[in-house]
């Protein structure tokens, strides 16, 4: 992006090919065809647009405008999201040492939004980091949303749902980029990267964390998110030339500190959706 796919025509490959694969589990047996019940219709609309075309749309747009770094340590605010929104959804309480990390936390988010305006090749990064932040939040809302569901369905049944509905919103904003799309100037390694993209970075993603959850505890599967700004810095210097800059070094204490006494500085246990975060 954007040489050659516009943001919103990505999503819709994205997602109607991911939607594809997991509809291949129908072919399964009776155990994938579970009827769903009717109160859990909404559950999984609304699925489908917190979860894939508000999400998938707003990571796109974002990480268009701003850098990977960026993107990967906003993206760490997500299990602070979910402790927010639980707060007002589930009732869930907080102590003191959980407000500090929240504060800490999201200051980290909009330091790195705020001060950290580095023109791009599309823009301003400030206007992605936005998108990204509002994306984290989307996706925050989803996991808290969806968790039910989990525990009365099969993963695989309820992501294939998800991504249905989810699709079905992405196709009236993505159309017009992804008819757009010149395919005679793909190059063969342009193939090979839209083809990772939608394969790997979607497909087994989503798969591999639906079923990592009912095998790991949820600390150990909240853990993996601290690794993602990690590899997204590595990576970025190599290939992409990106800088590291007091600003980015500031908000990542921030965000790492604040993550850290969310999810892991209480003696208390900490709920199941504290834990469950999954990397985009």
């Amino acid at each position: 992006m954007p040489r050659l796919i516009q943001p919103l025509g990505f999503i819709l490959i994205r997602a109607g090919v991911v939607m594809f694969l997991f509809w291949l589990s129908f072919l399964g047996g009776s155990k994938f065809r579970s009827k769903i019940q009717g109160k859990d219709w909404p559950i999984l609309i609304l699925g489908g647009f917190f979860g894939v075309a508000a999400n998938q749309m707003l990571f796109f747009m974002g990480l268009n405008l701003t850098f990977p770094i960026h993107a990967a340590l906003i993206m760490m605010s997500t299990p602070l999201l979910i402790t927010i929104i639980s707060i007002f959804i589930l009732g869930e309480k907080i102590g003191p040492g959980k407000s500090i990390g929240l504060i800490l936390g999201i200051t980290g988010a909009i330091l790195l939004m705020s001060a950290g305006k580095e023109l791009t090749t599309t823009g301003s990064s400030a206007t992605g980091d936005l998108y990204i932040f509002i994306n984290a939040t989307s996706y925050a809302i989803y996991l808290v949303m969806i968790k039910p569901l989990m525990g009365r369905y099969r993963p695989i049944i309820v992501i294939r749902w998800v991504f249905f509905f989810g699709f079905l919103m992405v196709i009236p904003f993505g159309w017009p980029q992804f008819s757009a799309i010149h395919w005679a100037v793909f190059t063969f390694n342009d193939y090979l990267c839209v083809i990772f993209i939608v394969v790997c970075v979607t497909f087994f993603t989503y798969l591999w964390n639906i079923y990592g959850l009912h095998i790991l505890s949820p600390s150990v599967a909240g853990a993996y998110i601290y690794v993602q700004p990690f590899f997204a810095a590595i990576i970025s210097i190599i290939f992409a030339g990106e800088k590291i800059t007091l600003v980015k070094l500031a908000a990542t204490v921030l965000i790492f500190s604040g993550v850290y006494l969310v999810s892991f500085g209480f003696k208390k246990k900490r709920s199941d959706l504290e834990g469950e975060v999954l990397p985009e």
